[in-house]
């Protein structure tokens, strides 16, 4: 775990304020080595697929020419929902490191709505919550503030 590729991710979420975006950020590393990064473009895009998570995970699977990042770490600045969950089993990502944790959506904890690495899927990756969690959260919090002001 490298607290530098959260800082990264952290920079990219940053650059979801110009499209009016949840700042999320994102980056997959294999080999000490960036290989795909990505924040949230749902607004931008009008895509509801466009988390940084599944941007991330797209480049890291072209960049290497293979779906299959079985040796790849995943750092990601809010705890990842559902379907990105679903995108990190399937891709077969080693490991999640993710910053403040998601009440409401979040699927890769204990703590929780659901914990989605824990339901007998073929992979389980590792992960470790809370990485960074005061700055991640507080890009969220203030993001929200923001909105309703």
């Amino acid at each position: 775990m490298n607290k530098t590729y959260m800082q990264r991710a952290i920079e990219l979420a940053k650059l979801c304020l110009l499209s009016d975006d949840v700042p999320v950020g994102a980056v997959v590393v294999k080999g000490g080595e960036i290989i795909g990064e990505g924040y949230n473009k749902r607004e931008l895009l009008n895509d509801p697929t466009a988390h940084a998570e599944i941007i991330a995970i797209k480049a890291a699977a072209e960049r290497l020419g293979s779906w299959h990042l079985d040796d790849c770490e995943l750092y990601v600045t809010l705890e990842p929902c559902p379907m990105c969950a679903g995108a990190i089993i399937n891709s077969r990502i080693k490991t999640v490191v993710f910053g403040a944790y998601e009440a409401k959506s979040g699927s890769c904890s204990a703590e929780s709505v659901v914990n989605l690495f824990s339901l007998g899927y073929n992979h389980k990756p590792e992960v470790y919550g809370g990485i960074c969690e005061n700055e991640t959260a507080n890009l969220i919090t203030e993001f929200f503030k923001n909105k309703r002001t």
